[in-house]
């Protein structure tokens, strides 16, 4: 399925796929300035890319948090990004009518895990043709993502993926469950493990979710060994001022060194 995005390279490498990026377009200048420095560490390492940026947010816990420049302006910045780099671009979508507008923009549509079951948005997302990669809801059975897939595949459209990120564990904090990677390869749909979004600490009484940033390289190291097709990270140049997600993005000047390792770390897994 990966294969089939447009623009996507090194799919022969027989190496994990990668999709990174700030979390929400703060701006065109960091936009650019974190994809086209992915853009040259991937292509050194024969990763395949995919960038991520969300156009907007729409589940911030407090009103006056940040959710975006504006949608078109956003997307136009994505649009751009994706023409000028030559790279897939990746976004979320919240509601049925974003589905069709933000398909015009960008190649493939997240579903974030607080919708995933919601039937409606699924449907949309599959009617546009593009790939779909479907967040697990942090309150759900990894078995049950499979029923979600099959909204999508039901709708026509089977390029799908499904991404691990996290499980609550009390209010504040989340898990990763590893076996839910193998459970969710039984779809036989490709499966990513979300590094970044599984160290969130949320529900903070600031109403800004927390993390554990310095954890990233443990749980990518532990997914890459266990078999996940995919590794979703966000970053950004400084984490410290980012608008969104912060406290638990990787700073982008750690990720050379993170993804050297994780490509070497599956060099040994695919000899096993």
């Amino acid at each position: 399925m990966i294969e089939s995005i447009t623009n996507i390279k090194h799919t022969d490498e027989n190496n994990f796929f990668l999709l990174a990026g700030p979390c929400v377009v703060e701006s065109e200048e960091i936009v650019f300035a974190v994809a086209s420095q992915i853009k040259e560490i991937t292509d050194r390492l024969k990763i395949p890319f995919i960038f991520k940026s969300s156009y907007k947010k729409a589940n911030r816990s407090r009103i006056d948090s940040f959710t975006g420049l504006g949608d078109e302006k956003a997307l136009e910045i994505l649009r751009k990004v994706r023409s000028e780099i030559e790279i897939p671009v990746i976004t979320d979508i919240h509601s049925v009518d974003e589905a069709a507008i933000a398909a015009n923009y960008v190649d493939v549509l997240q579903i974030p895990a607080f919708l995933c079951r919601q039937t409606e948005l699924l449907i949309a997302a599959a009617k546009t043709g593009k790939a779909i990669n479907i967040k697990k809801g942090q309150f759900l059975a990894a078995s049950a993502m499979k029923f979600a897939a099959e909204k999508v595949i039901a709708s026509g459209n089977k390029r799908v993926m499904l991404t691990e990120r996290g499980t609550m564990f009390g209010y504040q904090d989340l898990v990763v469950d590893f076996r839910g990677i193998k459970e969710m390869q039984k779809t036989g749909l490709p499966v990513v493990l979300d590094i970044t979004h599984s160290l969130q600490q949320p529900n903070q009484l600031s109403g800004v979710s927390g993390g554990r940033p310095e954890l990233v390289e443990t749980i990518g190291r532990a997914g890459i060994a266990v078999g996940a097709d995919g590794i979703f990270l966000e970053t950004h140049p400084d984490p410290a001022n980012a608008k969104s997600d912060g406290a638990n993005m990787l700073k982008l000047d750690e990720l050379p060194g993170l993804l050297k390792k994780l490509v070497a770390l599956k060099s040994v897994i695919n000899d096993f």
